[in-house]
């Protein structure tokens, strides 16, 4: 074996120049498909975070929600006791909200919107103000006259900090009416979420709009990865069962079906980009391999008249391959790595492409990591071109005639 190992490394660098090209070639197919699974692993896990920061990982919500039409029937009466059922149940953090479709108002001018009244565990509330407020401060639990506007909102309206905001929620059920003074200016990536952001406190959104009621109860588990979401088919039946008649617990994908279904993508457009990537590194292979052996075809007789059989040629030739990907292979491995350890500190989206993002649900920040699933993909890729660029040659090889393989000339 040692001799057969020494006989394949020899004949690859035989011609040095090309084997050098194609292992760089195999070098940098491995070089972009680490940064691309990494920079997609960490697009991933980045989307996961900001969607489910904002929307929770489960919800609670009236069943039939999205068909229903009157605020009252979006209600969750007694939201008190269910959040209580569910905090025996699991230690999740959870966010009580409720969306009260309002009329706010400056001295001059008015506009629609959807206010949010809701109560935030502190490491919520905190992750919040750092990633929205930009001036002021958010209203306190349990304050009954302070509320928060997006800066576009706020300008539409032409107010500005400690002036009056008039609400307006008919149709409620609470006094469906009220004054505010404005303590906090809010920011949004999403422009349009900016226009139309308005938040109380939840005590003075039920004193407003529904006493006691919220439209939706938010659970917030230590999930960081994306990877890490499977554990919520197993929490999800369990804690529907502690829910009243009249209610159902969704996942954030079943809140946001259309951005569940790039997730879906992904795994995907991974393998096919990678395959495009190591097809075109392993054309590379298959040509030096086929050259170098087109150019041996005498000696190639030699040894099976010697006595080689065909198994044996066929192990040199794909042992030639094979060593020929994967000493490229750990050149680009390198420099991948050194590449995403450099990165590491994150690589900033909105310094590439600017405020558009917040539209898509991009993260600001991505940090690159390289993840086993990653690493098992390339070494995949890597073998498979090492052993399919050597295919065809190793055919050839096989059925060499020895007479004829010592008459051959190139």
């Amino acid at each position: 074996m040692f001799n057969l190992f020494s006989l394949s490394w020899r004949n690859i660098w035989r011609h040095r120049g090309r084997s050098l090209m194609t292992a760089g070639a195999v070098g940098l197919a491995v070089f972009f498909t680490l940064l691309y699974l990494s920079f997609l692993g960490a697009m991933e896990n980045g989307i996961y975070n900001n969607l489910t920061s904002s929307v929770g990982h489960l919800q609670v919500r009236v069943e039939g929600y999205r068909e229903k039409r009157e605020f009252r029937d979006l209600l969750i009466p007694g939201a008190a006791q269910v959040e209580s059922r569910l905090a025996t149940q699991t230690q999740a953090q959870r966010v009580v909200a409720l969306e009260i479709p309002a009329l706010v108002a400056g001295e001059t001018r008015s506009r629609g919107v959807l206010l949010i009244g809701d109560r935030r565990p502190p490491p919520l509330r905190e992750r919040f103000i750092k990633q929205h407020l930009v001036e002021g401060d958010l209203p306190q639990e349990g304050d009954l006259e302070g509320i928060a506007l997006g800066e576009a909102l706020a300008r539409a309206l032409k107010v500005g900090l400690g002036q009056p905001v008039y609400v307006y929620a008919p149709g409620t059920e609470g006094r469906g009416a009220g004054v505010y003074k404005l303590v906090g200016l809010l920011r949004f990536s999403d422009p349009a979420a900016e226009a139309r952001s308005a938040y109380l406190s939840l005590a003075a959104a039920q004193e407003l709009a529904a006493p006691g009621s919220a439209t939706r109860i938010e659970l917030h588990f230590p999930f960081t990865r994306y990877a890490q979401d499977a554990q919520l088919g197993v929490l999800q039946p369990l804690l529907a069962q502690s829910l009243g008649p009249g209610l159902s617990l969704e996942s954030w994908k079943e809140a946001s079906p259309a951005i569940a279904q790039v997730f879906n993508l992904l795994t995907p457009l991974v393998l096919i980009f990678a395959a495009i990537f190591f097809g075109l590194a392993g054309l590379l292979v298959l040509n030096t391999i086929y050259l170098g052996l087109l150019e041996r075809t005498r000696e190639l007789g030699v040894i099976v008249a010697l006595g080689a059989g065909p198994a044996q040629v066929t192990r040199m030739v794909v042992l030639e391959s094979l060593l020929l990907c994967l000493s490229g292979a750990l050149v680009g491995a390198a420099l991948g790595l050194f590449t995403l350890a450099a990165l590491s500190e994150g690589l900033s989206l909105k310094a590439l492409f600017g405020e558009a993002i917040g539209a898509f649900g991009l993260p600001e920040v991505l940090y690159l990591s390289l993840r086993t699933q990653d690493a098992l993909v390339t070494v995949v890729y890597t073998l498979a071109t090492g052993l399919l660029a050597a295919w065809w040659p190793a055919r050839v090889a096989a059925r060499l005639e020895p007479v004829e393989a010592m008459r051959f000339t190139a």
